[in-house]
Protein backbone atom coordinates (compact mmCIF):
# COMPACT_ATOMS: atom_id res chain seq x y z
CA UNK A 1 0.00 0.00 0.00
CA UNK A 2 3.02 2.30 0.49
CA UNK A 3 5.61 1.25 -2.11
CA UNK A 4 7.71 4.41 -1.62
CA UNK A 5 7.81 4.25 2.20
CA UNK A 6 11.27 2.67 2.39
CA UNK A 7 12.70 5.38 0.15
CA UNK A 8 11.01 8.12 2.19
CA UNK A 9 12.72 6.69 5.29
CA UNK A 10 16.07 6.53 3.48
CA UNK A 11 15.69 10.25 2.75
CA UNK A 12 15.94 10.93 6.49
CA UNK A 13 19.39 9.29 6.73
CA UNK A 14 21.04 11.07 3.81
CA UNK A 15 23.96 13.29 4.80
CA UNK A 16 24.77 11.84 8.22
CA UNK A 17 28.08 10.32 9.32
CA UNK A 18 30.36 10.20 12.35
CA UNK A 19 34.10 9.64 12.05
CA UNK A 20 37.29 10.48 13.96
CA UNK A 21 35.29 12.10 16.74
CA UNK A 22 33.28 14.44 14.50
CA UNK A 23 29.57 14.05 13.73
CA UNK A 24 28.67 15.57 10.35
CA UNK A 25 25.06 16.35 9.40
CA UNK A 26 24.10 17.86 6.06
CA UNK A 27 21.08 20.05 6.79
CA UNK A 28 17.92 18.92 4.95
CA UNK A 29 19.92 16.04 3.42
CA UNK A 30 21.10 18.22 0.51
CA UNK A 31 24.34 16.27 0.01
CA UNK A 32 25.30 12.60 0.21
CA UNK A 33 28.27 11.41 2.26
CA UNK A 34 30.28 9.43 -0.27
CA UNK A 35 33.33 8.70 1.84
CA UNK A 36 34.93 9.69 5.13
CA UNK A 37 38.40 8.54 6.11
CA UNK A 38 41.79 9.82 7.23
CA UNK A 39 40.56 13.36 7.82
CA UNK A 40 38.79 13.66 4.47
CA UNK A 41 35.03 14.12 4.07
CA UNK A 42 33.73 13.59 0.52
CA UNK A 43 30.22 14.74 -0.38
CA UNK A 44 28.03 14.62 -3.49
CA UNK A 45 26.01 17.83 -3.72
CA UNK A 46 22.26 17.57 -4.35
CA UNK A 47 21.65 21.32 -4.43
CA UNK A 48 23.48 24.51 -5.48
CA UNK A 49 23.98 25.51 -1.83
CA UNK A 50 23.87 23.56 1.41
CA UNK A 51 24.98 23.65 5.06
CA UNK A 52 26.84 21.04 7.11
CA UNK A 53 26.90 20.90 10.91
CA UNK A 54 30.12 19.47 12.32
CA UNK A 55 30.09 18.63 16.04
CA UNK A 56 33.57 17.82 17.35
CA UNK A 57 34.05 15.87 20.55
CA UNK A 58 37.03 15.70 22.89
CA UNK A 59 40.02 14.08 21.21
CA UNK A 60 38.55 14.49 17.74
CA UNK A 61 40.61 14.94 14.60
CA UNK A 62 40.99 18.67 13.94
CA UNK A 63 42.45 18.86 10.43
CA UNK A 64 39.97 18.05 7.65
CA UNK A 65 39.86 18.15 3.89
CA UNK A 66 36.34 18.70 2.53
CA UNK A 67 35.72 17.47 -1.01
CA UNK A 68 32.45 18.24 -2.78
CA UNK A 69 31.62 16.54 -6.04
CA UNK A 70 28.74 17.73 -8.22
CA UNK A 71 29.34 21.23 -6.89
CA UNK A 72 28.63 24.57 -8.53
CA UNK A 73 31.79 25.64 -10.39
CA UNK A 74 31.97 28.87 -8.40
CA UNK A 75 31.14 27.29 -5.03
CA UNK A 76 33.02 28.47 -1.96
CA UNK A 77 33.32 27.00 1.53
CA UNK A 78 32.73 29.26 4.52
CA UNK A 79 32.63 28.12 8.15
CA UNK A 80 31.63 29.56 11.49
CA UNK A 81 31.66 28.60 15.16
CA UNK A 82 29.13 30.89 16.77
CA UNK A 83 30.05 34.38 15.60
CA UNK A 84 33.63 33.42 14.77
CA UNK A 85 34.69 32.71 11.19
CA UNK A 86 37.05 29.79 10.63
CA UNK A 87 39.97 29.88 8.25
CA UNK A 88 39.34 27.90 5.06
CA UNK A 89 42.19 27.11 2.67
CA UNK A 90 41.49 26.49 -1.01
CA UNK A 91 43.47 23.76 -2.73
CA UNK A 92 44.73 23.72 -6.28
CA UNK A 93 41.83 23.40 -8.74
CA UNK A 94 41.43 19.99 -10.33
CA UNK A 95 40.49 19.10 -13.91
CA UNK A 96 36.72 19.08 -13.26
CA UNK A 97 34.90 22.36 -12.57
CA UNK A 98 32.29 20.52 -10.47
CA UNK A 99 34.79 19.06 -7.97
CA UNK A 100 35.86 21.41 -5.19
CA UNK A 101 38.34 20.81 -2.36
CA UNK A 102 39.14 22.81 0.78
CA UNK A 103 41.14 22.40 4.00
CA UNK A 104 39.76 23.44 7.38
CA UNK A 105 40.57 23.08 11.07
CA UNK A 106 37.57 22.14 13.23
CA UNK A 107 38.01 23.22 16.89
CA UNK A 108 37.72 20.37 19.38
CA UNK A 109 34.59 20.41 21.52
CA UNK A 110 32.77 22.90 19.31
CA UNK A 111 29.97 22.90 16.73
CA UNK A 112 30.85 24.42 13.38
CA UNK A 113 28.49 25.29 10.54
CA UNK A 114 29.95 24.89 7.07
CA UNK A 115 28.31 26.45 4.02
CA UNK A 116 29.06 25.29 0.48
CA UNK A 117 27.62 27.81 -1.98
CA UNK A 118 28.39 30.24 -4.79
CA UNK A 119 28.74 33.94 -3.91
CA UNK A 120 25.40 35.75 -3.43
CA UNK A 121 23.50 32.47 -3.71
CA UNK A 122 20.84 33.75 -1.31
CA UNK A 123 20.26 37.09 -3.07
CA UNK A 124 17.24 37.25 -5.46
CA UNK A 125 18.54 37.59 -9.02
CA UNK A 126 17.42 36.30 -12.44
CA UNK A 127 19.12 33.14 -13.72
CA UNK A 128 18.66 30.24 -16.12
CA UNK A 129 18.85 26.47 -15.66
CA UNK A 130 18.41 23.34 -17.80
CA UNK A 131 15.64 20.79 -17.23
CA UNK A 132 16.14 17.19 -18.40
CA UNK A 133 14.84 13.65 -17.83
CA UNK A 134 14.91 10.10 -19.19
CA UNK A 135 18.43 9.21 -20.30
CA UNK A 136 18.03 5.44 -19.74
CA UNK A 137 19.53 3.34 -22.56
CA UNK A 138 21.13 6.43 -24.17
CA UNK A 139 23.59 6.66 -21.26
CA UNK A 140 26.65 5.88 -23.45
CA UNK A 141 25.89 8.89 -25.69
CA UNK A 142 24.43 11.41 -23.26
CA UNK A 143 27.61 13.46 -23.61
CA UNK A 144 26.23 15.27 -26.65
CA UNK A 145 23.44 16.71 -24.51
CA UNK A 146 25.98 17.89 -21.95
CA UNK A 147 28.04 19.47 -24.74
CA UNK A 148 24.99 21.38 -25.93
CA UNK A 149 24.29 22.54 -22.39
CA UNK A 150 27.95 23.49 -21.94
CA UNK A 151 27.69 25.75 -24.99
CA UNK A 152 25.27 28.01 -23.10
CA UNK A 153 27.27 29.71 -20.32
CA UNK A 154 24.14 31.21 -18.76
CA UNK A 155 22.78 27.83 -17.59
CA UNK A 156 23.63 27.36 -13.91
CA UNK A 157 22.65 23.74 -13.24
CA UNK A 158 20.61 20.79 -14.55
CA UNK A 159 17.28 19.96 -12.88
CA UNK A 160 16.71 16.27 -13.63
CA UNK A 161 13.27 14.65 -13.30
CA UNK A 162 14.17 10.98 -13.11
CA UNK A 163 15.11 7.87 -15.10
CA UNK A 164 18.84 8.41 -15.09
CA UNK A 165 19.41 4.78 -16.07
CA UNK A 166 17.67 1.82 -17.64
CA UNK A 167 17.58 -0.49 -14.61
CA UNK A 168 19.20 1.36 -11.71
CA UNK A 169 22.06 -1.11 -11.27
CA UNK A 170 25.26 -0.09 -9.51
CA UNK A 171 27.12 -0.32 -12.81
CA UNK A 172 24.64 2.01 -14.52
CA UNK A 173 24.63 4.51 -11.64
CA UNK A 174 28.43 4.51 -11.75
CA UNK A 175 28.34 5.12 -15.50
CA UNK A 176 25.85 7.98 -15.12
CA UNK A 177 28.17 9.55 -12.58
CA UNK A 178 31.15 9.05 -14.88
CA UNK A 179 29.37 10.52 -17.92
CA UNK A 180 28.42 13.55 -15.87
CA UNK A 181 32.08 14.52 -15.81
CA UNK A 182 31.46 15.82 -19.34
CA UNK A 183 29.14 18.51 -17.94
CA UNK A 184 30.58 21.84 -16.76
CA UNK A 185 27.65 22.28 -14.35
CA UNK A 186 26.15 20.02 -11.66
CA UNK A 187 23.01 17.91 -12.02
CA UNK A 188 20.41 17.69 -9.23
CA UNK A 189 18.02 14.78 -9.59
CA UNK A 190 15.12 12.81 -8.28
CA UNK A 191 14.61 9.20 -9.30
CA UNK A 192 12.25 7.61 -11.82
CA UNK A 193 10.53 4.27 -12.20
CA UNK A 194 13.52 2.78 -14.04
CA UNK A 195 15.74 3.27 -10.99
CA UNK A 196 13.33 0.90 -9.22
CA UNK A 197 13.78 -1.99 -11.64
CA UNK A 198 16.77 -3.02 -9.54
CA UNK A 199 15.45 -5.12 -6.59
CA UNK A 200 17.94 -3.27 -4.35
CA UNK A 201 17.71 0.40 -5.42
CA UNK A 202 20.88 2.37 -4.68
CA UNK A 203 19.89 5.83 -5.90
CA UNK A 204 20.13 7.37 -2.41
CA UNK A 205 23.72 6.22 -1.95
CA UNK A 206 24.81 7.91 -5.17
CA UNK A 207 22.62 10.96 -5.71
CA UNK A 208 20.77 11.57 -2.45
CA UNK A 209 17.18 12.15 -1.45
CA UNK A 210 14.28 11.40 -3.75
CA UNK A 211 12.25 14.13 -2.02
CA UNK A 212 14.12 17.38 -1.48
CA UNK A 213 13.80 21.15 -1.43
CA UNK A 214 16.36 23.89 -1.96
CA UNK A 215 16.56 27.59 -2.74
CA UNK A 216 18.82 29.46 -5.13
CA UNK A 217 18.94 33.19 -5.81
CA UNK A 218 15.45 33.69 -4.44
CA UNK A 219 13.74 30.77 -6.21
CA UNK A 220 12.42 27.63 -4.50
CA UNK A 221 12.90 24.19 -6.05
CA UNK A 222 11.11 21.03 -4.92
CA UNK A 223 11.57 17.48 -6.16
CA UNK A 224 9.23 14.66 -5.20
CA UNK A 225 9.70 10.91 -5.65
CA UNK A 226 6.90 9.62 -7.90
CA UNK A 227 8.77 6.51 -9.06
CA UNK A 228 5.81 4.28 -8.17
CA UNK A 229 3.21 6.62 -9.64
CA UNK A 230 2.28 7.91 -6.19
CA UNK A 231 3.65 9.96 -3.31
CA UNK A 232 4.38 8.47 0.09
CA UNK A 233 2.45 10.12 2.98
CA UNK A 234 5.74 11.05 4.69
CA UNK A 235 6.84 12.85 1.56
CA UNK A 236 3.47 14.59 1.26
CA UNK A 237 3.92 16.04 4.75
CA UNK A 238 7.25 17.48 3.64
CA UNK A 239 5.70 18.73 0.42
CA UNK A 240 3.10 20.67 2.41
CA UNK A 241 5.87 22.38 4.36
CA UNK A 242 7.87 23.21 1.23
CA UNK A 243 4.83 24.59 -0.58
CA UNK A 244 4.18 26.91 2.33
CA UNK A 245 7.82 28.04 2.35
CA UNK A 246 7.69 28.90 -1.36
CA UNK A 247 4.20 30.41 -1.43
CA UNK A 248 5.37 34.01 -1.87
CA UNK A 249 8.36 33.23 -4.11
CA UNK A 250 9.05 31.66 -7.48
CA UNK A 251 8.51 27.94 -6.85
CA UNK A 252 9.31 25.15 -9.31
CA UNK A 253 8.44 21.49 -8.81
CA UNK A 254 10.00 18.52 -10.56
CA UNK A 255 8.93 14.91 -10.47
CA UNK A 256 9.20 11.96 -12.81
CA UNK A 257 5.66 10.76 -13.50
CA UNK A 258 3.16 13.46 -14.51
CA UNK A 259 0.25 13.87 -12.15
CA UNK A 260 -2.05 13.90 -15.18
CA UNK A 261 -1.21 12.61 -18.67
CA UNK A 262 -2.32 15.40 -21.04
CA UNK A 263 -2.21 13.13 -24.08
CA UNK A 264 -3.56 9.84 -22.76
CA UNK A 265 -1.84 7.60 -25.29
CA UNK A 266 0.10 5.58 -22.72
CA UNK A 267 0.21 4.94 -18.98
CA UNK A 268 1.94 8.23 -18.29
CA UNK A 269 0.29 9.54 -15.13
CA UNK A 270 -0.18 8.88 -11.41
CA UNK A 271 -1.78 5.54 -10.61
CA UNK A 272 -4.67 7.20 -8.75
CA UNK A 273 -6.67 10.03 -10.30
CA UNK A 274 -7.94 10.97 -6.86
CA UNK A 275 -4.40 11.31 -5.50
CA UNK A 276 -3.36 13.32 -8.55
CA UNK A 277 -6.34 15.66 -8.16
CA UNK A 278 -5.60 16.16 -4.46
CA UNK A 279 -1.95 17.00 -5.16
CA UNK A 280 -2.87 19.37 -7.98
CA UNK A 281 -5.22 21.20 -5.64
CA UNK A 282 -2.36 21.59 -3.13
CA UNK A 283 -0.05 22.96 -5.82
CA UNK A 284 -2.67 25.41 -7.07
CA UNK A 285 -3.50 26.70 -3.59
CA UNK A 286 0.23 27.23 -2.94
CA UNK A 287 0.55 29.24 -6.17
CA UNK A 288 3.20 26.98 -7.67
CA UNK A 289 4.78 28.67 -10.70
CA UNK A 290 5.98 25.72 -12.81
CA UNK A 291 5.86 21.91 -12.84
CA UNK A 292 8.38 19.81 -14.76
CA UNK A 293 7.88 16.11 -15.55
CA UNK A 294 9.57 13.25 -17.42
CA UNK A 295 8.48 9.63 -18.04
CA UNK A 296 6.76 10.29 -21.38
CA UNK A 297 9.61 10.35 -23.91
CA UNK A 298 8.65 13.50 -25.71
CA UNK A 299 7.87 17.19 -25.21
CA UNK A 300 4.49 18.55 -24.18
CA UNK A 301 3.50 21.97 -22.86
CA UNK A 302 0.16 22.24 -21.09
CA UNK A 303 -1.51 23.49 -17.90
CA UNK A 304 -2.20 21.66 -14.64
CA UNK A 305 -4.91 23.40 -12.57
CA UNK A 306 -3.73 26.70 -14.03
CA UNK A 307 -0.04 25.89 -13.38
CA UNK A 308 2.27 25.88 -16.43
CA UNK A 309 3.47 22.30 -16.94
CA UNK A 310 6.01 20.68 -19.23
CA UNK A 311 6.88 17.08 -19.98
CA UNK A 312 10.47 16.84 -21.16
CA UNK A 313 11.49 13.21 -21.56
CA UNK A 314 14.06 13.73 -24.29
CA UNK A 315 17.27 12.72 -22.54
CA UNK A 316 17.78 9.86 -24.96
CA UNK A 317 15.34 7.12 -23.97
CA UNK A 318 13.46 5.52 -26.88
CA UNK A 319 11.38 8.45 -28.20
CA UNK A 320 7.71 8.53 -29.06
CA UNK A 321 7.62 7.69 -32.75
CA UNK A 322 4.78 9.95 -33.85
CA UNK A 323 5.88 13.41 -32.75
CA UNK A 324 9.32 13.98 -34.27
CA UNK A 325 10.58 16.01 -31.31
CA UNK A 326 13.58 13.77 -30.61
CA UNK A 327 16.25 14.31 -27.98
CA UNK A 328 16.05 17.63 -26.18
CA UNK A 329 16.19 19.56 -22.93
CA UNK A 330 14.50 22.70 -21.63
CA UNK A 331 16.16 26.04 -20.86
CA UNK A 332 14.23 27.82 -18.12
CA UNK A 333 14.66 31.49 -17.23
CA UNK A 334 13.40 32.64 -13.84
CA UNK A 335 13.17 36.13 -12.37
CA UNK A 336 12.82 35.85 -8.57
CA UNK A 337 12.73 39.63 -7.95
CA UNK A 338 9.70 39.78 -10.25
CA UNK A 339 8.35 36.48 -8.85
CA UNK A 340 7.99 35.01 -12.33
CA UNK A 341 9.17 32.31 -14.70
CA UNK A 342 10.06 34.29 -17.80
CA UNK A 343 10.54 31.61 -20.43
CA UNK A 344 10.69 27.83 -20.90
CA UNK A 345 12.44 27.06 -24.20
CA UNK A 346 12.74 23.75 -26.04
CA UNK A 347 16.33 23.00 -27.11
CA UNK A 348 16.66 20.16 -29.62
CA UNK A 349 19.85 18.12 -29.54
CA UNK A 350 19.41 16.09 -32.73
Amino acid sequence: MRPAEERALKDLEVGRVEASGVAFTVEDGLAVVRQVEAGTLTLWGSAPAFHVRAVSSAGANEEWTVVVRNAMPDAELTAQVGEDTLLVQDTEPGPLPTVKRWRIRLPVGAEARLTVAPPLWDQPRPFRFAALADVQEALPRVGDIYQRINADPTLRFIFFSGDLTQRGTIEQLEEFQSRLQESRIPLFATLGNHELLNPDPRFHEYFGRGNLHFTFQGAHFTMIDSGNGSLDPRAEVELDRWLEAGRDSVHILGTHIPLVDPIGVRNGAFASRNEAASLLAKLARARLDLSLYGHVHSYYAFSNAGIPAFISGGGGAIPEQFDGVGRHFLAVEVDPPAQSVRTVSLVRVD
